[in-house]
């Protein structure tokens, strides 16, 4: 797959004083697994990138015992063995280079560290525009909410996120419009850091409307995402990047949110990881903010009105309070990849969302004995 001898060359130009090989080796994996692909992510915290790779482009079967199963293995080669091509992989760094871009590993300086607290769904790589050094600019918290903002939440999230910025901190988001959108453009109007996490690959602009902000965002912070270049922005990108903008940021901000958006999702990933929740209150009359509502009253997510009660989240104070219990990041994975409406299988399953078929059908048990899942003669789905 990485014989091409043009290949290394390219690496090297995209991750300047790297190691090449190790470099190529990542744009490798970021070409053939989806985002937070666990079985990828094992074989590459237990036997290094490079030797995971040829094991997953072998066919001896030759696992080491309690890595991953053999059946996870051959279901995952199925899954990779479409994309393992090296003209793939040229072109992802070549796109990548022609529009500036860089690549950021693990480890690496500009890395967030708190990506390592995703375990094996933790990204592989990251591909990048802009100042790689932007996380280190300050704290980072994820401002987040519904595309559909009323101007009261963009208002809100405006306020916020430049007081934040203003003060030095790091504000993290996704480029889409509403209550992204204006915590980006705040963070930038102030002279601030802020960092988008995209669903698709760096070298487009998604939703295309915010051409012109990323442009902004690469000369004040960071575009960035773990989908090679030529990606582009699905459903379930968009619901793994959210893991992202929760695991990179100490806090995660949501100001607007309906009852069922896809918000919650980043909420949901959050209190995974254990990081604080705010929650912006809204009218109780008002449908854009009855997700935060619901934040407030069923994940113990806390009120937030300002941008001193947002640093409250994460300060000296926070830390020392008791921990709240932690969720099992697997079964928030396996719900992301759940329907209320289409019933999907076991397998099915464990093929969205980088579980084992295993793991798949014990959560699932687990998940329907407390009535959230409920099992159909097509399969399984999510109970509304």
């Amino acid at each position: 797959m990485l014989d091409d001898a043009r290949l290394l060359p390219l690496a090297e130009r995209l991750r300047p004083g790297g190691d090449p090989v190790e470099t190529l080796t990542r744009v490798a994996w970021s070409v053939l697994v989806e985002p937070g692909d666990g079985t990828a992510g094992a074989l590459v915290d237990a036997h290094g990138a490079q030797e995971a790779l040829e094991i997953a482009c072998r066919d001896d079967g030759l696992l080491t015992p309690g890595i991953v199963t053999p059946a996870a293995l051959a279901e995952a080669r199925t899954r990779w063995r479409p994309r393992a091509q090296a003209q793939a992989v040229m072109e992802a760094m070549t796109s990548c280079l022609d529009v500036g871009g860089h690549l950021m590993l693990p480890g690496d300086d500009g890395w967030p560290a708190g990506l390592q607290d995703l375990g094996p769904h933790a990204p592989l790589v990251l591909w990048a525009r802009g100042d790689l050094t932007s996380f280190t600019a300050g704290p980072a918290v994820a401002m987040v909410g519904a595309r559909a903002a009323s101007p009261y939440g963009e208002s809100v999230a405006a306020d916020i996120a430049g007081d934040l910025a203003g003060a030095g901190a790091v504000v993290v988001s996704g480029g889409a419009y509403g209550i992204d959108g204006a915590s980006h453009r705040a963070a930038l109007g102030v002279g601030g850091v802020t960092v988008a996490f995209l669903a698709g690959g760096v070298d487009r602009a998604y939703p295309v409307g915010h051409h012109q902000l990323f442009e902004r965002i690469r000369k004040g912070g960071l575009v960035v995402s773990e989908v090679p270049c030529g990606g582009a922005p699905t459903k379930w990108r968009f619901l793994q990047r959210n893991r992202l903008i929760a695991a990179a940021s100490l806090a995660t901000v949501v100001v607007e949110a309906g009852w069922r958006s896809g918000t919650l999702n980043t909420a949901g990933h959050a209190a995974a990881l254990g990081r604080p929740i705010g929650a912006v209150p809204g009218p109780v009359t008002s449908a854009a903010s009855a997700g935060c509502h619901r934040l407030l009253r069923e994940f113990d997510a806390i009120c937030v009105t300002n941008a001193q009660e947002v640093r409250e989240l994460w300060d000296d104070r926070a830390l020392d309070a008791p921990s709240q219990p932690r969720v099992d990041p697997d079964r928030v994975r396996l719900l992301d990849a759940m329907s209320t409406r289409t019933p999907r299988d076991a397998h099915d399953l464990a093929r969205r969302c980088g579980l084992s078929v295993d793991r798949v059908r014990s959560l699932l048990g687990l998940l329907a004995l407390d009535v959230v899942v409920v099992q159909t003669p097509e399969g399984w789905r999510r109970v509304g």
